[in-house]
């Protein structure tokens, strides 16, 4: 791993958290992700489940981790499946994790090889009376690729069609809706480090770069910085392809008089950062540019202030398409008489604006965490306005990370410039 070891703490309160919310005799289960193929004899880069990662800090593939508070010896109680390392694999991959590191890491006593779990989770179900089982509930999933979750589930259900059957997502959703301070010093990370590959594009921008540049000298800033690459596949959109809400092609040339929209963030721990800026590539804004872009600016104020304990994203939402329509009427884009006219179930404010203001994030980046659930402290939201006018070939949008505390809400990307004239400042070298 390139980041700082993560203190053992958090993964044990996570686990003492989850405990609470499993019925007497529950038994949960977690696996890794796969390490997925390409072609031929080609892997994918491995990336691990956030749930198992969660609660154990294992960031290695083929990890199995079972929590089982009731089981009758207490060494079963919490146990760790690792896989089996040799000198074959050393040799062709480098060594994996040993017991005691696992032991370390995870604060976990009770290790055993992956290979040994059949056995070992067979005696233990006969010891349930509730299996907890995981699966993507994530609302936006639409993945048709069976995990090794899914597979699992599959072997249960024909191997103990008597159990009693608990989904672990709802548990995980409440849980890691809110984050502790270690989390949060993980995500802080993970922006500073976002927040130097940004400094360093604006100081690079200039007519005629490549977006494939840009995104390599993020690439270079964020690696050198201990990151674990891009939280997503960025968005470096020059001109007409801001309009483009997930343009990630990232192949045209910047031209002078462009706006370029960089959606950008750093992976750091599995922690991410999700930042947005819009740059002037010729180093000012037009009259007509600056405009939109200090509507989108203003937009984004009023959402932040409704960020706070209390609220929730379905109302949140509903309150921002009412200051998004006051920008865009001020814009000329949108009239009064129409607004009033309107379907409220199809609000006219879509025609350029047509994402959410903000998500859950975390160790992933849209985190876990329902529409309806109340904002409490500890959670971390985007905020991210915009504004798209694809017939001007004009899209802004700008994005902030926020955290919410008992005394209000904390911008944690405060300190990234975004007013307009700071960022031709920026982009000028004069700052």
């Amino acid at each position: 791993m390139r980041y700082e070891p993560i203190p053992q703490e958090l993964f044990i309160y996570n686990r003492e958290k989850f405990r609470q919310h499993l019925k007497p005799g529950g038994l949960a289960v977690f696996h890794s992700n796969d390490a997925m193929p390409t072609n031929a004899d080609g892997i994918m880069g491995f990336c691990q489940q956030t749930d198992l990662f969660y609660l154990c800090g294992i960031d290695q593939e083929e990890t199995i981790l079972v929590i089982f508070p009731d089981a009758k010896e207490e060494k079963h109680r919490e146990i760790l499946f690792i896989c089996q390392t040799s000198e074959e694999i050393a040799i062709w991959e480098g060594n994996k994790l040993t017991k005691e590191q696992a032991r370390d890491i995870s604060g976990i006593s009770t290790v055993y090889w992956t290979h040994e779990f059949e056995k070992i989770f067979n005696k233990l179900a006969f010891e349930a009376e509730y299996l907890y089982l995981n699966t993507n509930e994530h609302v936006r999933n639409s993945s048709p690729v069976q995990t090794r979750n899914a597979r699992f589930i599959l072997y249960c259900k024909e191997k103990y069609p008597l159990h009693k059957y608990e989904r672990l997502q709802p548990i995980m959703h409440r849980l890691r809706a809110v984050k502790s301070a270690i989390e949060i010093e993980q995500i802080r990370k993970a922006i500073d480090i976002t927040a130097k590959g940004f400094y360093r594009v604006a100081k690079f921008l200039r007519p005629d770069v490549w977006e494939y540049e840009i995104e390599a000298e993020l690439a270079h800033e964020f690696i050198r910085n201990r990151a674990e690459g891009f939280a997503f596949q960025p968005i470096i959109a020059s001109g007409a392809n801001a309009c483009i809400l997930h343009y990630v092609q990232n192949n045209c040339q910047c031209k002078e008089g462009d706006l370029l929209l960089l959606d950008i963030g750093a992976k750091y721990a599995h922690y991410n950062a999700d930042l947005t800026r819009v740059l002037p590539v010729s180093g000012k804004f037009t009259q007509r540019q600056k405009a939109v872009y200090n509507a989108v600016y203003r937009v984004m104020q009023q959402a932040k202030s409704l960020l706070v304990a209390g609220n929730n994203l379905a109302d949140y939402h509903k309150e921002v398409g009412k200051i998004m329509e006051s920008e865009l009427i001020g814009l000329g884009l949108l009239s009064r008489h129409e607004v009033a006219q309107q379907d409220p179930e199809y609000p006219l404010y879509k025609r350029y604006f047509m994402h959410g203001t903000s998500h859950h994030l975390g160790l992933d980046v849209h985190d876990y965490g329902s529409s309806y659930h109340i904002f409490e402290p500890g959670m971390v939201f985007t905020c991210e306005p915009g504004i798209y006018i694809r017939e001007e070939g004009i899209g802004i949008r700008l994005e902030n990370d926020i955290l919410i505390t008992e005394q209000g809400n904390v911008d944690l990307m405060a300190h990234i410039p975004i007013l307009a004239e700071e960022i031709e400042e920026l982009v000028n070298g004069k700052s």
